[in-house]
């Protein structure tokens, strides 16, 4: 029988350091001290001339703050979007290839079809761990059944108790999703057997399969 403990133990052990940008205010100019002079009609000028003033004061202040607020909507308007990395999508052949028995590759593991880089947990998944079986490939049902017989090392949750399911989906959120970056899905969730684009794959309608959010 195999276990998920040593996982959780090196989950609640581990901590995780969250580094926080925080950005400065940028000070912009302000035109306060123009518009807080003392009020003209209390030095006994014209209140015709008082009023001018005001009204010459005001156009200045736009005269000046009009390019500064133009400058900022148009840096917004063509500030490009951040860039995103498209999802990839892995067949078995090319999944197989991170099994951890390359030095120089990453390791990954597929569970519910999500591929996840476990490459910082190489002390149970790389070359001689003791989850390397699980490696370069989709273990789904390995995990839902904590079995490592070879005949488990697949993605067919067909025949599985609820109790099993109810493991794997633990076991997918609470290890797997909350220790390792998602780095694809394996193809065979999104595509037709010939490759094309399965037009009704809709990740919610999937038995069992509960993270529309990562699509």
């Amino acid at each position: 029988p195999w276990s998920l403990q040593d996982e959780a133990t090196y989950k609640r052990s581990g901590g995780i350091d969250e580094q926080r940008e925080h950005e400065e205010p940028r000070e912009g100019v302000s035109f306060a001290s123009l518009l807080s002079w003392p009020d003209l009609e209390a030095v006994h000028l014209p209140r015709a001339m008082a009023q001018g003033l005001r009204l010459a004061l005001a156009l200045l202040a736009l005269t000046f703050a009009g390019p500064q607020e133009a400058g900022s909507e148009q840096e917004l308007r063509f500030k490009p979007p951040p860039s995103q990395r498209p999802v990839r999508l892995f067949t078995e052949d090319e999944l197989a290839r991170y099994d951890g028995r390359k030095e120089d590759e990453p390791i990954y593991i597929a569970v519910k079809g999500v591929v996840f880089d476990v490459t910082s947990g190489k002390e149970f998944y790389g070359k001689g761990a003791p989850y390397n079986a699980l490696a370069g490939k989709d273990s789904t049902r390995s995990v839902a059944k904590m079995s490592l017989d070879p005949a488990d090392l697949t993605y067919d949750t067909m025949g599985l108790t609820e109790e099993q399911l109810r493991s794997l989906d633990e076991t997918f959120s609470n290890v797997y999703k909350a220790k390792y970056p998602i780095v694809g899905y394996t193809a065979r969730r999104i595509l037709n057997e010939d490759g094309s684009p399965n037009p009704n794959f809709k990740p919610e309608d999937q038995p069992h399969f509960t993270i529309k959010d990562e699509f």
